[in-house]
């Protein structure tokens, strides 16, 4: 159910909103039930394995914050195996076949391949739970309710791409009592991110399409210019899309008076490929620093402008690979791993450059 959809915006949202404010039943089990129906109508057998994550961390989270003596000594042990369990969760489902394609290439076999379906969000979802997680390690979350805990996981308007959001987050704006009366200023801001969204994925992203598919469909037809069109155009295309599905995001937690976190601030006006990065997808960028380039750096005694940027090219290597399972992702982790690592030693030797050309840079830079 997409969320420029016909059946989403005439039916299951306005439903869905008129239950939440109207009908005189429990408004958690509702948003919970509405997010399961939102996220089976994909594939129903989906909900069944997010059912089981939901469950399976939970019980972990519960366990990492327990007082108790006896599970406080196995707590590092707890710890790395919740991790060590969401990720291999992922890797079934979203890399084994890819495992088994690298196999049979370099090796010469001939393993059959699994087929496993690849289930919707599993990498945004193993991504908020791996945060829960280590929250609850770092006893930033003490107390944990199980529908709280279930509606942060499933809740529709960012179950499929984000944002990436924090428990603590999400948590004390569902504990506020107030949170489930109608709020006119959160329904007309909602209302308004919503419009803006439709209008960035119909009008721009859209027609923008029947541009760029033709394009890479006979790729090997076009001259230089239209080369250039085509590949330009694929990135207004991508970034209104995106862009467009955290505004619809965003605004449809505001009609349910939940504030998420924005992910975009006007990156194509970035004047550097580290500032890209701050404003592009931001809570993934949030993510890869205090999650994954800060896990890296704290293995080195002392950290080195040498050791930054190899933790900086292996965190991009980790987001590369993060984001789909194929060669191109992990040569599009590494590009901009580099050119992160280029942005850094200009800055450390103070090499500025025309703000015309930084911007130039930057854009062809992302456009690669």
């Amino acid at each position: 159910m997409l969320f420029n959809s016909f059946l989403y915006i005439i039916f299951f949202l306005p439903l869905t909103l008129f239950l939440f404010y109207k009908a005189k039943v429990n408004k958690f089990y509702l948003l919970i039930i509405a997010s399961l129906i939102f996220y089976s109508y994909y594939k129903i057998e989906y909900v069944f394995l997010i059912l089981f994550i939901v469950c399976i961390n939970f019980f972990f989270g519960k366990i990492l914050c327990s007082k108790k003596e006896k599970l406080i000594k196995n707590r590092n042990n707890n710890f790395l195996f919740s991790i060590s369990l969401n990720i291999f969760i992922l890797c079934v489902f979203k890399y084994l076949d890819f495992f088994i394609e690298n196999i049979n290439i370099f090796l010469n076999t001939n393993i059959s391949y699994l087929n496993i379906p690849y289930p919707l969000a599993i990498s945004f979802i193993t991504f908020q739970q791996i945060i829960f997680l280590i929250d609850c390690y770092d006893d930033k979350i003490s107390k944990i309710n199980f529908k709280n805990y279930f509606l942060f996981i499933v809740f529709f308007p960012q179950l499929i791409a984000g944002p990436i959001t924090r428990f603590n987050l999400i948590d004390k704006q569902f504990n506020k009592e107030n949170n489930f009366n109608y709020n006119f200023e959160n329904l007309s801001r909602g209302l308004f991110l919503i419009s803006i969204g439709l209008f960035k994925k119909v009008v721009l992203s859209d027609s923008l399409s029947f541009f760029v598919i033709p394009g890479f469909d006979n790729y090997q037809f076009l001259d230089s210019l239209s080369t250039w069109l085509v590949s330009i155009s694929f990135t207004l295309q991508f970034y209104f899309d995106f862009s467009a599905y955290s505004d619809f995001a965003l605004g449809t937690g505001l009609l349910f008076n939940i504030i998420l976190p924005k992910n975009f601030n006007s990156p194509l006006k970035s004047l550097s490929i580290i500032d890209f990065w701050q404003r592009w997808h931001m809570t993934l960028t949030y993510f890869l620093t205090n999650y994954v380039f800060m896990g890296i750096a704290k293995k080195f005694n002392k950290l080195s402008f040498s050791k930054s940027m190899y933790s900086i090219i292996l965190t991009f290597l980790i987001a590369g690979i993060w984001h789909g399972p194929s060669w191109n992702f992990v040569v599009f982790g590494l590009w901009h791993g580099v050119c992160i690592v280029i942005n850094h030693v200009f800055r450390k030797f103070e090499i500025k450059l025309n703000v015309i050309l930084s911007w130039f840079l930057t854009i062809t830079t992302v456009n690669v």
